[in-house]
C-alpha cells in the first residue's frame, strides 16, 4: 500500500467520489474479501462487489490474494493507497490567474496548489527511488506552530517574517547544495472539532 495515490485523471475521480464507494474503500485499509465488507458496512455482497470491481479497475484497490471459501474462490482486497489527493488540474484554472496582494487568501491559495502538485510530484519520484531501493528518501522539512498577532501588529509581523526570510535566502541562496523550494503559510486558524 501507497503512502499518497495523486489521482491527475477524471476517471479515477469520478470512481472515487461517491459516498458508498468511500466507505468501501476505507473497509479495504486492512485487506478484505467483499463478503467481510459487506458484512461491516450491512450491504449485499453484489453492491459491494460492484463498488471493488470499479475501485480496482481505476488502479484504486488492488487484489493481494485469493482464497478457496465453500468451493468458491474469494479474493481478497486491499486499498491502493493511505491517502488519495485531487490535483487541482482535475478542474483546471477557470479564467486567467489574478495578481494578489501576498496577504490574500486568493495567493495563499495559488500558493497551495503549486505546493500540493509539487510534493505530489516528489512522493511519487521518491516512492520509485525507495522502490529501485537507489536512496531512502527525499529530504524535506515540514515545519507548523500557532501565533498569535493582534491585528494592529500584523503589518509589523508580515515585515519580521519578511527580513527573517531574506536572510535565510542570503544566507543560504549561494550556488552550492541541493536545491529546496520554501513556501511560507500563514493564515487563521481554525477552530477544531473536539
Amino acid at each position: 500500500m501507497k503512502d499518497l495515490l495523486y489521482l491527475e485523471r477524471v476517471d479515477q475521480a469520478e470512481t472515487l467520489l461517491k459516498p458508498q464507494r468511500i466507505e468501501v474503500l476505507r473497509q479495504l485499509a486492512e485487506p478484505r474479501s467483499c463478503t467481510e465488507v459487506a458484512a461491516r458496512l450491512d450491504q449485499s455482497q453484489q453492491r459491494v462487489y460492484y463498488h471493488v470491481k470499479r475501485l480496482v479497475e481505476h488502479g484504486l484497490a488492488t487484489q493481494v490474494s485469493e482464497r478457496r471459501v465453500r468451493g468458491i474462490n474469494e479474493g481478497v482486497y486491499q486499498a491502493a493507497a493511505r491517502a488519495y489527493w485531487l490535483s487541482p488540474r482535475l478542474v483546471g484554472r477557470i479564467g486567467q490567474r489574478q495578481h494578489r496582494d501576498e496577504a490574500s487568501l486568493g495567493y495563499l491559495l495559488d500558493l497551495m496548489e503549486e505546493v500540493q502538485s509539487d510534493v505530489a510530484a516528489l512522493h511519487i519520484q521518491a516512492a520509485a527511488r525507495v522502490a529501485k531501493q537507489t536512496e531512502p528518501d527525499l529530504p524535506s522539512l515540514g515545519v507548523s506552530g500557532a501565533i498569535r498577532v493582534r491585528p494592529e501588529r500584523r503589518p509589523e509581523f508580515m515585515a519580521d517574517l519578511k527580513a527573517a526570510l531574506e536572510g535565510l535566502f542570503t544566507k543560504y541562496g549561494g550556488a552550492e547544495g541541493d536545491a529546496f523550494k520554501l513556501a511560507v503559510a500563514c493564515y487563521p486558524d481554525r477552530p477544531h472539532d473536539g
